[in-house]
């Protein structure tokens, strides 16, 4: 009997922040939640984010940024996602975003943006309201 794909989810944290806690803490509450997370630890580069999305088939790229790199990473990503026709998958970015530069994060294709003390169910509901189907499994 076929049953619904489980949502995957890659977690990432670019750049030189070597604080992954908050990152750690979203991916066992997305895995709680039912969803497969794939976590790809500290210091990825956008190229690497991009490269283990596309061999994991994930459905969303979760970005943790506390560094203030974000400006620089993000449209990045979201580029390498678009040379890659994976326009398709959800991109979320976490951590230290200022309010300032939420405008430029929704114009680089961040769907997205959660910042400390967002509750997790909210998180969770959101992946699940915007991930686009991708099928069944059988």
């Amino acid at each position: 009997m076929p049953t619904e794909r489980k949502i995957r989810v890659l977690v990432a944290k670019p750049g030189l922040d070597g604080h992954d806690r908050g990152a750690k803490v979203i991916a066992r509450a997305l895995r709680d939640a039912g969803m497969e997370v794939i976590y790809t630890g500290l210091r990825q580069t956008p190229e690497m984010i991009v490269n283990s999305s596309l061999q994991e088939d994930v459905d969303v790229i979760g970005l943790s940024i506390l560094s203030g790199a974000h400006n620089a990473i993000v449209p990045r990503v979201a580029e390498l996602l678009r040379q890659n026709k994976m326009e398709d998958v959800l991109l979320l970015v976490g951590g230290i975003i200022p309010e300032q530069d939420f405008e430029v994060m929704k114009k680089a294709g961040v769907a997205g943006i959660f910042n400390p003390g967002t509750p997790m169910d909210e998180i969770v509901e959101f992946i699940r309201k915007n991930v686009k189907p991708r099928g069944v499994v059988a």
